[in-house]
């Protein structure tokens, strides 16, 4: 399933990606540094959502409270309880 995020207090303005059960595909940021986040979206290509999580989840950009990939991790973390949730409701 196809999910957006928009995230807070870093420079892209967007994160889309799709969740194929908890394996995250097709991570696509709007703005930012573009060669950076281009290498994050192959690099965590097919990883399951508990493994960006741990892997990124509290990382810091400078002095900001978060960065680009601790954003990645909060969002399919959102986007896959909402799937999940779904589910159970059906």
């Amino acid at each position: 399933m196809k999910h957006e995020f928009i995230p807070r207090k870093i420079c892209p303005t967007k994160i889309e990606f799709e969740l194929d059960g908890d394996i995250v595909k097709n991570i696509k940021f709007t703005g930012g540094c573009n060669g950076n986040l281009k290498a994050i979206s192959k690099l965590t290509e097919g990883m399951t959502v508990d493994r960006v999580e741990e892997l990124f989840s509290g990382n810091t950009c400078g002095p900001k409270s978060t960065s680009c990939v601790d954003q990645l991790a909060k969002a399919v973390r959102e986007a896959y309880d909402e799937e999940q949730a779904g589910k159970q409701e059906k």
